[in-house]
């Protein structure tokens, strides 16, 4: 059974400033809306509860791409199919063209946003691991002002965001690697294509005289969020590329998950295949 459409409420803001005014004026009343891909599984399936909603579509301050010599600046509305086709990105950061590949249909890659798989907060979401992986931060705004927040501290739980109820995800602040550095993104599924992930890892290093001067390991499917392998990062920085500590690093990056039993998987494969994508990039980064 489908959501019954007179029960829902849907403001269209003209302009950021309007969005921020309603939302300032009853905090966590308005539930944001961009690509909606999301939302409308849950409401064909009769599960949307009605509600009010701010539809961002026509907020010209929250598109576009802006470079500098330092970072890549995305609006909150960039899609996934303009993440795949910006030369910059591929660049930069082809983690997160592969990232934005393996999102759904073509379909969802034309409509669904960057900051949606963000702030919708699912753990199987696509494009986190790679945003961990090369150290993203977040422009916040509301009426106070704008406010950066690190994304490797944005997600403090299951659905729990370091987002204040009158605060919009404005932009999406990716750092350009220093030097070509190593990329690796390996999402596992049911199929190659429109399938949820049973388990991701992406993964920036850089290199320096024979040992990984700088790494970082996004993580999804396994924990109640997107989370960084802190541990396995740990277990394996500063060593050298002829030596990699595999063994250590794929017991070290136990404590950094916490997997579960679902539909799509156990905690027991979640775990085993998850330490055995950690070995796989760990092969390709001594032979890069």
């Amino acid at each position: 059974m489908r959501g019954y459409l007179p029960d829902f409420d849907v403001r269209v803001p003209a302009s950021l400033g309007e969005a921020l005014e309603l939302m300032a004026q009853a905090p966590g009343s308005y539930t944001p809306l961009a690509g909606g891909t999301d939302l409308m599984v849950v409401y064909n399936a009769g599960r949307l509860k009605p509600t009010h909603f701010l539809d961002l579509s026509r907020l010209a301050e929250l598109r576009g791409t802006e470079e500098d010599a330092t970072s890549l600046r995305f609006g909150a509305l960039t899609t996934f199919t303009e993440l795949r086709e910006c030369r910059a990105v591929h660049q930069h950061f082809p983690n997160l063209v592969k990232s934005a590949r393996a999102t759904g249909a073509l379909a969802i890659q034309n409509r669904g946003t960057l900051a949606g798989n963000i702030a919708n907060a699912s753990p199987a979401a696509d494009t986190p691991p790679s945003l961990l992986a090369y150290g993203a931060e977040l422009a916040l705004v509301s009426p106070r002002g704008l406010r950066r927040v690190a994304y490797d501290q944005f997600h403090q739980g299951y659905k729990r965001l370091d987002m204040a109820a009158d605060e919009l995800l404005a932009r999406i602040i990716v750092p350009k690697p220093l030097g070509r550095g190593f990329h690796y993104f390996r999402k596992v599924g049911t199929r190659q294509a429109q399938a949820i992930s049973k388990t991701c890892l992406a993964a920036y290093a850089r290199i320096e005289d024979g040992c990984v001067a700088e790494l970082r390991i996004g993580l999804g499917s396994v924990a109640p969020a997107p989370v960084r392998a802190r541990n396995a990062e740990a277990a394996l920085l500063g060593k050298p590329l002829a030596s990699l500590p595999v063994a250590a690093a794929r017991e070290a990056l136990l404590a950094d998950m916490s997997p579960i039993d679902d539909i799509r998987a156990t905690a027991h494969y979640r775990s085993v295949v998850t330490r055995n994508l950690l070995g796989q990039m760990l092969r390709e980064l001594a032979n890069a």
